[in-house]
């Protein structure tokens, strides 16, 4: 039996001033993306006394990603005069400051996804300026997939929304890893709201399949941490999901809090179990999720009995 007794009260949060969840552009495209992709030949370059492997992806407008992957290098990619680098043909787009991944697929009409797995790209998913990012062939992208370029959904919002940074670090294959979060793995979830189940984890009537939990939250009625965290979105631009705010946890935990009024926390923000993030609207039921290393689980099985 499903009960909605109200569960204990959170700690409050700091104060902070709420954020309305209403926020106009995307946060992935506050610096628009110009295409600008150019092509480069497929050949091989001779690595001349001096060559870094940075300055010959600038050269060649390949990339020293692209050129590590191509030819196996691993860090530190130290390359010596004479030796022989298969360059990797293809069309490139030049990362500029501000720019994140979901905004540069949409410029070029191609699924995210697409990108990600064109560039070997790996959690954390931060792009460096001035990083040469290998675009899938328009010519073999179908109707569909230039279509769903534009159907961002909370996968995209975890993987392609970090801004670009600038860094003098050595080129890397794969993206430095991120500082540690201030908490630990989760051993145990909180509800996020108090209410009653009015929808489950699983495939549902008329085909549609829930990756969450829907709980029928009062209207203003608080909305907390299922589990120590940091806040990794804030927005409304993940159509179905109404106002969103997703947190990070450890251990590749992510919790997903959907069609909710306002937050009162912010992107980047470090949250502890049970700290409010927002408030309920009422008007349609908080969509809660659970994901680990981005698939989707049932909440049901990770809260505790109630």
């Amino acid at each position: 039996m499903l009960l909605s007794a109200p569960l204990p009260a959170a700690p409050t949060a700091p104060s902070r001033v709420p954020l309305q969840l209403s926020l106009g552009a995307p946060q992935w495209s506050i610096r628009p993306v110009k295409p600008a992709a150019i092509d480069v030949a497929k050949t091989v370059y001779v690595v001349r006394p001096g060559d870094t492997l940075r300055a010959i992806g600038e050269a060649t407008g390949a990339g020293s990603e692209a050129i590590a992957r191509e030819n196996k290098l691993v860090a530190p990619y130290v390359v010596t005069p004479g030796q022989l680098l298969g360059i990797p043909g293809g069309r490139y787009h030049r990362v500029r400051e501000g720019e994140t991944g979901l905004a540069i697929a949409q410029a070029y009409a191609a699924p995210w996804r697409a990108i990600l797995d064109a560039n070997g790209l790996t959690d954390p998913f931060v792009l460096r300026v001035g990083q040469r990012l290998a675009l899938p062939n328009p010519a073999k992208l179908g109707v569909e997939a230039r279509a769903a370029a534009f159907r961002i959904d909370i996968d995209d919002i975890l993987t392609g929304t970090q801004v670009a940074q600038v860094t003098k670090a050595p080129a890397r294959s794969t993206p430095a890893a991120p500082p540690p979060l201030a908490a630990v793995v989760p051993s145990r979830f909180a509800w996020p709201a108090s209410g009653r189940i009015v929808g489950r984890f699983g495939r549902e009537a008329g085909g549609r399949v829930n990756q969450g939990i829907d709980i029928a939250a009062a209207s203003g009625s608080p909305i907390v941490a299922t589990a120590a965290g940091t806040v990794a979105y804030v927005g409304s631009g993940v159509p179905g999901y109404g106002g969103l705010i997703l947190v990070r946890h450890p251990g590749d935990w992510i919790s997903a809090y959907g069609r909710t009024a306002r937050a009162t926390v912010a992107k980047g923000q470090v949250v502890r179990m049970g700290q409010a993030l927002g408030d309920a609207s009422g008007e349609a039921p908080l969509h809660f999720e659970l994901r680990r290393a981005r698939r989707p689980v049932d909440p049901i099985a990770q809260l505790p009995r109630r």
